[in-house]
């Protein structure tokens, strides 16, 4: 009975093939779920309330001063350190012994030729061109006297009234009288040559120095003490020293007649003193130095040239004509070279309108002979403009604000402060 007992509650139950999750696995995806929409929502949201950033406004122009490029002359020059010296310069010191009893100038007098500085007692010289001329009086009478008798016995010897040895005797003593009266002739013109020491005078124009000697004072012949100095100062000549690598022009120059200006500056090199032309070149190079000296001669009309003053010395060699001028300045430099900022106009577009604006773009040039202010380059055409200052701000392509040198704006742009042309603007920088 035992063995009859009934399975069906197990057997009639049917085999499962279900191989979803269980329940507890579906709820944790699904909270996965909702939390990452619930993020993206957050994101999202924010996104999309954040108040927005303004739009950075547009970077300003840079302001520059422009100028165009000029058609013009420039000068080959060369520069040295010179020093004015007079054309003449006269030490005047005592020919004769005796006591300066005059000085008949004063201090940094201008004299003329022949003017009267000093004068020493001519007293005892007086006295000894009037005892020459006496002497000289008294031969000159002994000769007259011996001719007569000459005379005498040359017609008694044609009578043969007297031996011949009288008459050569005669002859003889005549000869003597002659050689006395030329000894004493030069006795008188000694005396008068003394007697003219005396009186010191100027031996050119020029200016008197301080007095070296006070009236009273002895003076001798043998000593090298100056009474006064004169210096001629019209005109008046540069001295100065070039390299001998101008040579060669300056004597193209010389040779075909041409005058060769030279100007004369002052130390600092801001004001042109004179202008003259050279007078002379020295005759060899000096082998230390590597340089030949010049002399150069200046009218001086208004004595701005002083003797043993130091100036700039300026040798125009020649002009060069039609040459392309900019400021020194605006020439900029950068491994590839020099180059200067040109104004151009660029455009740009805005929501499909085309604007356009000035900029500036780096053109190459090639430098050539400057001068203080100017040079003359290659690469650039007479009329563009240039950019003269703010270089440390500017690049290819930058947008700029125009100011004409020493005026207003171009284009109608704002008014900008800088430096005109003639000014070496202080921010001017190298690129690298």
């Amino acid at each position: 009975m035992a063995e009859n007992v009934s399975t069906t509650g197990v057997a009639d139950r049917p085999a499962s093939n279900d191989t979803s999750q269980p329940p507890q696995e579906k709820h944790h995806w699904m909270t996965w779920i909702l939390v990452l929409l619930v993020i993206a929502m957050g994101i999202g949201a924010f996104v999309l309330l954040r108040p927005k950033k303004p739009k950075p406004p547009p970077i300003p122009p840079v302001a520059v001063t422009v100028a165009p490029v000029q058609k013009g002359d420039i000068a080959v020059a060369v520069s040295s350190l010179g020093s004015v010296t007079p054309v003449y310069t006269a030490t005047m010191s005592p020919r004769v012994d005796g006591q300066l009893i005059a000085v008949n100038y004063t201090e940094g007098q201008l004299v003329a030729s022949n003017d009267l500085l000093a004068l020493i007692d001519p007293g005892p010289y007086a006295a000894v061109l009037t005892q020459a001329v006496g002497q000289l009086q008294r031969d000159t009478n002994l000769l007259a006297g011996a001719n007569v008798d000459l005379q005498r016995y040359q017609a008694a010897l044609a009578k043969n009234a007297i031996p011949k040895q009288q008459l050569d005797d005669q002859l003889a003593l005549v000869h003597q009288d002659e050689g006395t009266v030329k000894f004493d002739e030069g006795q008188v013109a000694a005396a008068k040559v003394n007697l003219e020491y005396c009186y010191i005078r100027a031996p050119f124009a020029g200016r008197v120095g301080l007095r070296l000697i006070d009236p009273g004072n002895i003076v001798h012949a043998a000593n090298s003490n100056a009474i006064v100095v004169v210096a001629q100062l019209q005109p008046i000549t540069v001295i100065f020293n070039v390299a001998e690598d101008y040579l060669p022009a300056i004597q193209e120059q010389l040779k075909s007649g041409r005058d060769m200006v030279v100007e004369a500056w002052d130390r600092a090199d801001e004001i042109k003193i004179a202008t003259g032309k050279v007078l002379a070149l020295n005759n060899m190079i000096d082998t230390s130095t590597g340089t030949i000296r010049i002399r150069a001669i200046f009218d001086n009309d208004d004595l701005t040239l002083f003797p043993n003053q130091f100036v700039n010395a300026k040798l125009i060699i020649k002009v060069l004509h039609g040459q392309d001028l900019i400021p020194t300045y605006a020439i900029q430099h950068n491994p590839e070279g020099a180059f200067a900022y040109v104004l151009t106009n660029a455009t740009a577009t805005t929501n499909g309108v085309i604007t356009n604006y000035p900029a500036v773009t780096m053109q190459a040039i090639v430098p050539g002979v400057a001068d203080s202010t100017n040079t003359a380059v290659k690469g650039l055409q007479p009329g563009q403009s240039i950019a003269l200052d703010n270089f440390n701000k500017l690049g290819e392509g930058v947008k700029v604000a125009p100011q004409k040198a020493g005026g207003g704006a171009q284009g109608g742009h704002g008014k900008h402060k800088g430096g005109g042309q003639g000014k070496k603007p202080e921010d001017s920088e190298e690129r690298p």
